[in-house]
């Protein structure tokens, strides 16, 4: 059985078209998305598993649960904090993947402007695996930057929230 799903993209961040993409992906057997999404969704628990993140607020009310619609900041990556919106948030159900895409700017002049859609998926796949994807597109200078490094920083940083996300759902200490 392949793996029919995958993120679905707004035409302006289409991947490849952009000035960087990453794409982090693991399957491992134990945890559910079920198990998994409340790490996701939950902003206060970022800070338990992913050390990239913070400063996170929500100039609107509401939080710290992402919902469809919500805005929030946050400080990643060394950015001052950006002015995200959570564009998709589709809670895991059966023979249902989990969904959840927030897109997230930066103003200034041009050499600061930053334009991202980070997405997520959550999979139960059979045979008691699940499968996280998480891929982000990004627009500007900063990122085309990031795209120039070697190891890309943003590959490593999403890698260990993917990780981050295993060892909480499951309590882990290492991902297998």
């Amino acid at each position: 059985m392949g793996l029919a799903n995958a993120i679905d993209w707004p035409a302006e961040y289409l991947p490849g078209l952009t000035d960087n993409f990453v794409s982090n992906e693991i399957i491992v057997a134990g945890p559910t998305a079920a198990d998994i999404w409340p790490y996701l969704a939950d902003t206060t628990k970022w800070h338990t598993y992913y050390d990239n993140a913070s400063d996170i607020t929500f100039p609107d009310g509401g939080g710290p649960i992402l919902t469809e619609g919500l805005r929030f900041s946050f400080a990643t990556f060394g950015f001052p904090p950006l002015d995200a919106r959570v564009t998709e948030c589709v809670p895991p159900a059966p023979a249902t993947p989990a969904r959840l895409a927030w897109t997230a700017h930066q103003d200034g002049p041009p050499e600061s402007r930053l334009d991202v859609l980070h997405a997520w998926l959550l999979e139960d796949l059979p045979g008691g695996r699940v499968r996280i994807l998480t891929q982000e597109s990004q627009k500007g200078a900063p990122a085309a930057e990031l795209a120039r490094q070697h190891p890309n920083p943003m590959l490593n940083g999403h890698q260990d929230w993917v990780d981050g996300l295993i060892r909480a759902a499951t309590g882990a200490t290492a991902v297998r």
